[in-house]
């Protein structure tokens, strides 16, 4: 499976687990306890095991955290079922230790929600923007503030060919 790691935090990678969300047919990568078992490695964070249940666990706390992210790119009041549920993953929250450890799902979940926390009610929640490409809308980190679509090269080639047939069409 692959799995993007350009958002520019763990918590944004987490969003990208399901691609083109918000088109006709997305992708879904967490299809199973081996997907999330990898795609939590590949974050850095060893897991002692994964089950079907963390699997669902990680796509809701995944859509509540899209939610948050969502609310504040469009600067408006997080919806209350999203602000519970990652309160609910925090609570899974083990201990910060400098030597690493293996650790549960559910805490590796409540440590990237806890990651989302600082982004979104920190200095870096003004860098965060959504993708503008329209079945995309990935929530990313803009560090140039420049950017329209997320570092998705297929986003921004489909906005720019798309820009530039309405600009033909326009003459």
């Amino acid at each position: 499976m692959d799995f993007r790691t350009d958002g520019g935090a763990t918590w944004l990678n987490l969003l990208a687990t399901s691609g083109r969300t918000f088109g006709e047919r997305p992708v879904e990568r967490l299809q199973a306890s081996r997907d999330l078992a990898a795609w939590l490695d590949l974050m850095g964070f060893a897991t002692t095991g994964s089950t079907s249940a963390d699997v669902e666990r990680a796509r809701a706390v995944r859509e509540a955290l899209r939610g948050l992210a969502m609310s504040s790119v469009e600067g408006r009041e997080p919806a209350a079922q999203d602000v519970a549920r990652v309160d609910e993953a925090l609570r899974a929250r083990g201990p910060i230790s400098v030597v690493p450890t293996t650790t549960s799902v559910g805490a590796a979940l409540a440590e990237i929600a806890a990651q989302a926390l600082v982004t979104l009610r920190g200095p870096d929640a003004g860098l965060l923007k959504e993708c503008d490409e329209r079945d995309c809308r990935w929530v990313f980190l803009d560090v140039s503030g420049r950017r329209r679509w997320c570092p998705s090269p297929a986003c921004a080639s489909r906005g720019r060919v798309r820009a530039h047939r309405a600009a033909l069409a326009g003459r």
